[in-house]
C-alpha cells in the first residue's frame, strides 16, 4: 500500500476518518492525501445563484481544510492536501483513481432510509464505484449495542 485518500467533510464520522486513515497510512508506511470537496449544486439555480452557492461551498471548504491542516500538523509525513468542487462521492473517486489511491477511508453520516433510497449517501457511492479498498467509519456515538441509530 502506497497511497491512503481519506474524504473529510468536517463532520465527526469524518473525524475518526482521518484518524483511522492516519493509523493505516502509518502502518504501511504510505503517503497521506486528504480530499475536501465544496459541492456544487446540481439542478435548479440560476447561473448567478450558482456561482453564488459554489462560492459559498468553497468558503466552507476552505475553513474545512484548514481545520484538518491543523489537525494534522504534528503528523510526520506532510499529506497531500487538496479541495475539490463537484459532488462529493464523484470527486472522490475521481481523485482515487487519479492519484493512484489503494485504500479510501470515509466517514460514515446515518441517513434515514428514505434518503438512502432516494439519493444514497456519498459513502455508499464511494463503496460503489472506487478503484481500491474502501473502509467506511462511523461516529462511535451513532452505534448503540451493537445497533445503529439511523436505521
Amino acid at each position: 500500500m502506497q497511497n491512503v485518500l481519506v474524504g473529510y467533510d468536517g463532520s465527526p464520522s469524518a473525524q475518526y476518518a482521518v484518524t483511522f486513515a492516519v493509523d493505516l497510512a502509518k502502518r504501511f508506511d504510505a503517503r497521506l492525501h486528504v480530499l475536501v470537496v465544496a459541492r456544487a449544486p446540481d439542478w435548479g439555480a440560476i447561473e448567478l445563484e450558482r456561482v453564488q452557492i459554489v462560492d459559498l461551498e468553497l468558503r466552507h471548504a476552505n475553513e474545512i481544510l484548514e481545520e484538518v491542516k491543523a489537525k494534522l500538523a504534528s503528523y510526520d509525513e506532510h499529506p497531500q492536501f487538496d479541495l475539490a468542487v463537484g459532488q462529493p462521492a464523484k470527486e472522490i473517486v475521481l481523485y482515487a483513481e487519479q492519484h493512484d489511491i489503494d485504500h479510501l477511508v470515509v466517514g460514515h453520516r446515518g441517513h434515514t432510509p428514505f434518503d438512502r433510497w432516494l439519493i444514497g449517501s456519498v459513502a455508499r457511492q464511494v463503496l460503489a464505484y472506487a478503484p481500491c479498498a474502501v473502509t467506511i467509519v462511523r461516529d462511535p456515538a451513532t452505534i448503540k449495542k451493537g445497533r445503529h441509530t439511523d436505521r
